[in-house]
């Protein structure tokens, strides 16, 4: 089975084993068995608290399991796999930044755009959405790539902030 234990920033020109396509949900799953989109069995063992992105690479070893060794050392290619969201959109840049408010006060998770807004399908956000004004709702499929959040790390591999974590 091939052990997944390293995040890496995308890199378009990266030769990879496979990819894997997962939901914002799954991308959140630091400890999980998959299976890649060919059919390549692995185990994420990455750091408690990892969000994945779409693009981001995974580094891991097949491991022999008769033998108990660490194998070969490969790259998965993570992709946002489209799933059912409601993607928001105004004429008015104010009625949008209202909607992001309602929504942000209710911890819902949002993918932000200039001019949008994506949340998980939810009647009863959409119907306060609707009584807002102004908005124009529409189910999609699309891939979600949700905020991450002010106090959460996306990545272990991203740092520069001229300081160390001790």
């Amino acid at each position: 089975m091939l052990t997944v234990t390293r995040v890496l920033p995308p890199d378009d020109a990266a030769a990879v084993l496979a990819t894997l396509s997962l939901t914002a949900s799954d991308r959140t799953k630091s400890r999980h068995r998959f299976t890649a989109d060919n059919g390549t069995p692995l185990y994420l063992n990455l750091a408690r608290g990892t969000v994945l992105r779409g693009g981001d690479l995974l580094g891991g070893a097949i491991e022999d399991e008769r033998e108990g060794d660490r194998g070969t050392e490969v790259l998965i290619r993570v992709i946002a796999k489209p799933e059912p969201v409601v993607l928001v959109t105004a004429d008015s840049k104010l009625d949008l930044l209202r909607a992001a408010y309602h929504l942000g006060n209710r911890h819902v998770s949002l993918e932000l755009a200039a001019g949008s807004l994506k949340l998980e399908p939810d009647s009863v956000l959409e119907a306060m959405l609707a009584q807002l004004g102004g908005l124009v709702i529409t189910p999609a499929t699309l891939p979600f790539e949700p905020e991450a959040g002010a106090y959460r790390s996306v990545h272990s591999h991203i740092h520069g902030h001229g300081h160390d974590h001790n």
